[in-house]
């Protein structure tokens, strides 16, 4: 393998950002489907819905099962809400939630539970739009090899442990060389990988990697990937026009996630931040955006 080269985005990279006409609508910003929730992680979908919408999405809705709607509508008035049968989902409900959608997150809370595995099938065989498959998406590709050639073109978001089931290697070897554990496998399906930590790396295959620069201690908390799950996709539904590649747009949603982050840690300090910190850091790192 060739020698990888690294770069790294700093606060003028936020201009990156698509740019909010004035003459515009709710969906000019683009429509985001979280496929996201099961029975007891309701949160998860709030998470990620709420990061999409407040990093700039047009409209928001959640598929999530139906034990979830009251809680889901009750914490976030502002999105759509559709469901389904948490024992027997429809194919039917599925395709329709996936047919409106510019943007697709996955698997934020999702569950390994048969029906999940039905639910993320569904999606991936589906989807035809710019994807985010996170946390229990990643999980249930990981038990279910067969779907990796399903990925190509889409972006996922392991941390190490997940990586490592992945790759069918051990986290200390993802941990001690993440340059090459993302590039590899990102080449091998051909995929955008997001292996989150310290320094996340983002990488599409090609030989240059983004490792990020921002970012500290106070994101390791419970939700926090689901937080970002939510601004990548934002950032995909507000470039649907073809404005923003895939790769770009991870790189992006990683580097303003760790602004928040600093953010947070000088609000909140390292130890007392939690993910709905993080998202209500979002307001001030975006202000900076095409300033």
């Amino acid at each position: 393998m060739n020698t990888l080269s690294t770069f790294s985005y700093t606060r003028a990279s936020l201009a990156r950002m698509p740019a909010r006409e004035q003459d515009s609508n709710k969906g000019t910003f683009g429509r985001v489907l979280c496929v996201c929730g099961s029975r007891g992680m309701a949160g998860a979908a709030y998470l990620c819905a709420l990061a999409a919408l407040r990093t700039g999405a047009g409209l928001v809705e959640i598929l999530t099962p139906e034990v979830n709607l009251p809680i889901i509508q009750t914490l976030i008035p502002e999105a759509i809400v559709s469901t389904y049968d948490e024992n027997e989902p429809s194919a039917q409900d599925i395709e329709k939630a996936v047919k409106r959608a510019d943007t697709i997150v996955c698997g934020c809370g999702l569950g390994v539970s048969r029906s999940s595995l039905f639910v993320l099938s569904r999606v991936l065989h589906m989807s035809s739009v710019p994807t985010v498959l996170d946390a229990d998406a990643l999980n249930l590709v990981s038990r279910n090899p067969s779907l990796l050639k399903y990925c190509s073109g889409k972006i996922l978001t392991p941390h190490p442990a997940e990586m490592s089931r992945l790759i069918r290697k051990e986290v200390d070897d993802v941990v001690s060389d993440p340059d090459t554990a993302a590039y590899e496998f990102a080449k091998k399906h051909s995929l955008v990988c997001v292996l989150k930590g310290h320094n996340s790396r983002v990488s599409n295959g090609s030989e240059s990697i983004y490792v990020n620069a921002s970012g500290n201690s106070a994101l390791a908390t419970a939700g926090s990937g689901d937080v970002l799950a939510g601004i990548i996709a934002s950032i995909l539904a507000q470039g649907k026009n073809g404005d923003m590649p895939i790769f770009e747009a991870a790189c992006l949603g990683v580097y303003i996630h760790g602004l928040c982050g600093d953010v947070c840690a000088i609000r909140h300090g390292e130890y007392s931040t939690i993910a709905s910190d993080i998202i209500a850091a979002l307001p001030e790192v975006l202000k900076k955006a095409n300033n």
